[in-house]
């Protein structure tokens, strides 16, 4: 029985990848930290709203996920990338993955309950946006940009759990991280370009070639850097935080050095540097919120 319990746990943890929460967690814990800065005089907002807010961002994500899998099972099943995944080659039957939404849809509402009244009444429109990314991609190249509003959603999130409003600071830190996120998914849909012309499915680098796509990534940075720069303007951020967004920018130039030298490296370029990039960028926020007076 344990055995089939590890078994099913590690096949839905392959399902939503759920390393892959880490994209979202860093930034959720950015929003905290300077909110609770901001009202209480200390970065650290509690365990209360630690719990609440891990609660609500892994089911966000797991709904978001597996949604992703279920409405994608024909797509899935004729790409080679994607064809050995749980939702495809029968681990997970459909309606189990229907089942785990249904589920993770109503402990997210049910948390975001108990965080404060407009974490609830955002919930809904909140899940709404992240089941819509699933059907963009096809009818929309910008699926990519739906996917980053997605993302974007975590900070907003971490604000309104702490203030119950949302700041002008955090609406350009989720707008940073809506072009951050789109900017590297664009580059790993690379890997899928021939396909998506084949199943006619819409993607910038399908649609607008290699070198447009790549050249619309960088842009998509760009802005990125712009909004982060305003977000740390915006909150009166110091030196660590300044810091700590030239080192995110060393990271995206990196990313794209990578990519541009062997398209190989997209998988690292996509796992690995966005990866630490989120929690460098924490890390120094969280040095700011400590040592600003």
């Amino acid at each position: 029985m344990l055995v089939g319990l590890k078994k099913a746990i590690n096949n839905f943890s392959e399902l939503v990848v759920f390393k892959h929460t880490i994209f979202s967690a860093s930034f959720i814990l950015v929003s905290l930290v300077v909110a609770s800065k901001q009202l209480n005089g200390t970065p650290w907002f509690g365990w209360r709203l630690l719990i609440l807010c891990v609660i609500a961002l892994i089911t966000a994500r797991n709904f978001a996920m597996a949604f992703n899998r279920f409405l994608d099972y024909d797509i899935d099943k004729t790409n080679p990338r994607t064809m050995s995944r749980p939702s495809v080659d029968g681990r997970i039957s459909r309606s189990a993955i229907g089942l785990f939404c249904i589920v993770n849809v109503v402990i997210f509402i049910v948390d975001s309950y108990f965080i404060n009244s407009l974490a609830f009444y955002l919930s809904f429109p909140f899940i709404i946006i992240l089941g819509f990314y699933s059907f963009v991609k096809r009818f929309s190249y910008l699926a990519h940009i739906v996917l980053g509003v997605s993302l974007g959603l975590a900070p907003l999130s971490g604000v309104i759990a702490v203030l119950g409003d949302i700041p002008l600071w955090s609406i350009y830190l989720a707008i940073g991280v809506l072009f951050w996120v789109a900017g590297f998914d664009i580059l790993y849909s690379i890997q899928d370009i021939n396909h998506d012309k084949k199943e006619k499915l819409y993607s910038i680098p399908s649609y607008f070639g290699l070198k447009k796509s790549l050249l619309i990534s960088r842009v998509c940075h760009v802005l990125t850097v712009i909004f982060w720069i305003a977000f740390i303007a915006s909150y009166g951020g110091g030196i660590f935080a300044y810091i700590g967004l030239i080192l995110s920018i060393l990271m995206l130039l990196y990313e794209h050095y990578l990519v541009a030298k062997n398209l190989e490296n997209i998988p690292k370029a996509f796992f690995v540097t966005n990866g630490y990039l989120g929690f460098v960028f924490l890390i120094f926020i969280i040095l700011d919120t400590i040592f600003k007076g």
